[in-house]
């Protein structure tokens, strides 16, 4: 274990945290399984002072300054599988840092358990995960990171990623101007727009882009629902109101139907998790209201056929034709590794027209992607035709853009035209 103990940068020279940590874990029980084991570890930490709970906080966030120091977008912290380092994803290349010592996973129980409030250790032991937002204020800056805590193998694993402190700039997302006035209030009132892809594809860096958008350009009131809160919005042109799944609400869907009562122009569903939700945001857009929300899906035609399936086979007619009536966008993103190890964002967008709304009502959702590929001139595009653009600019490697297609066989055609 390396020295950290004598550290004199930590909080009380390193060896009061050492003198917190052996405290701690003298009264668990060696006895206990590891569920009860993070009770009585939990129970433990609830039990120490104020200021001891800040130090132990003080020293995370050192690791949290470093890594906004190094630019990393990510930071795993604790678990079974850690090999006792900290973790940080660079450029998107996740590696162990050595320079943040050694720490054993009964030391990353208490510091992750210390992390949170009495409501969040709930719901970790009621669903073995929570879902938080964690906040370092200094003098001239906000730092946030959005927080996930979970069991690894019975002990508690951390991921935090960076919330940027600025809103990424609308006109570098590089949208159709058809496509921005469908996200845009002053020229469309409903619809609901849906950002997809999977987990670390930018859906929430290109969501607060386009809120930022509508903020500065239109008189309105847009309420935010999210699992944690990322980025927090300052009213400008519109009043935004953030809700916090667990703190202000307790659902997404809970947070969209109460939303209609509170005179919104946009609600923004972080994600629609469940069919209930994806229901409750349909129903919302008949109601005249527009709303964003987003998916872990990879593409436009994947997006449409997961909303249908997860619903019930006897009410998936239902679905399909209000689904064709409320859609208005489908955007489908991926941040690939550009040639100058920058992440670069690529796109399908699917606008949904009159042939569109028909293909879905006729379930012929295969017809979607050929509509996508030959409407450029509308704002649509593949992803393979937009990983061409991106390989004809040299922002990307061939190999990468291969790699990253969904259709495969379609971008060895684009390739070769």
């Amino acid at each position: 274990m390396n020295s950290y103990a004598d550290d004199p940068s930590l909080p009380g020279g390193g060896s009061v945290l050492e003198d917190i940590f052996q405290r701690v874990q003298a009264q668990i029980p060696q006895q206990f399984d590891l569920i009860d084991h993070q009770s009585a570890v939990a129970e433990a930490v609830s039990r120490l002072s104020v200021t001891e709970r800040t130090q132990i906080r003080q020293l995370f966030e050192q690791f949290l300054i470093r890594m906004r120091e190094l630019n990393a977008s990510d930071i795993e912290v604790g678990g079974a599988t850690s090999n006792e380092k900290v973790w940080f994803r660079i450029d998107g290349r996740k590696l162990p840092r050595n320079e943040l010592g050694t720490w054993p996973v009964a030391y990353t129980d208490i510091i992750n358990h210390t992390l949170l409030t009495e409501k969040q250790r709930e719901r970790l032991f009621h669903r073995r995960a929570v879902d938080f937002s964690y906040t370092i204020q200094r003098p001239d800056v906000l730092w946030r990171w959005r927080a996930s805590l979970y069991f690894d193998l019975g002990h508690l694993a951390l991921n935090m990623r960076a919330i940027s402190g600025e809103i990424y700039p609308y006109q570098k997302l590089g949208f159709h101007a058809n496509i921005s006035r469908t996200f845009s209030l002053r020229h469309e009132k409903q619809g609901l727009i849906l950002l997809t892809g999977i987990t670390g594809s930018g859906k929430s860096t290109t969501l607060d882009s386009i809120i930022d958008a509508n903020n500065r350009s239109v008189d309105g009131h847009i309420v935010i629902i999210g699992d944690p809160i990322e980025y927090i919005h300052t009213s400008r042109l519109c009043i935004v109101r953030h809700r916090e799944v667990g703190r202000d609400v307790t659902s997404f869907k809970d947070g969209a139907v109460q939303a209609l009562r509170q005179d919104p122009d946009i609600i923004v569903v972080g994600e629609m998790r469940d069919p209930e939700t994806i229901m409750t945001c349909m129903e919302i857009v008949d109601t005249g209201h527009k709303v964003f929300s987003t998916l872990h899906t990879g593409s436009a035609v994947e997006t449409i056929d997961r909303i249908v399936a997860e619903s019930p086979s006897e009410e998936q007619e239902r679905v399909r034709n209000r689904l064709a009536d409320v859609l208005r966008v489908i955007i489908s993103q991926k941040l690939l590794p550009g040639v100058d190890g920058r992440l670069i964002l690529a796109k399908e967008v699917l606008l949904v027209t009159s042939p569109v709304r028909a293909a879905i009502r006729n379930k012929n959702i295969h017809e979607i992607y050929q509509m996508i590929s030959e409407n450029n001139k509308l704002g649509m595009i593949t992803l393979e035709q937009d990983l061409i653009r991106l390989l004809h600019e040299r922002l990307i490697e061939e190999k990468t853009a291969m790699d990253y297609a969904n259709n495969k066989r379609r971008f060895q055609e684009l390739l070769n035209q």
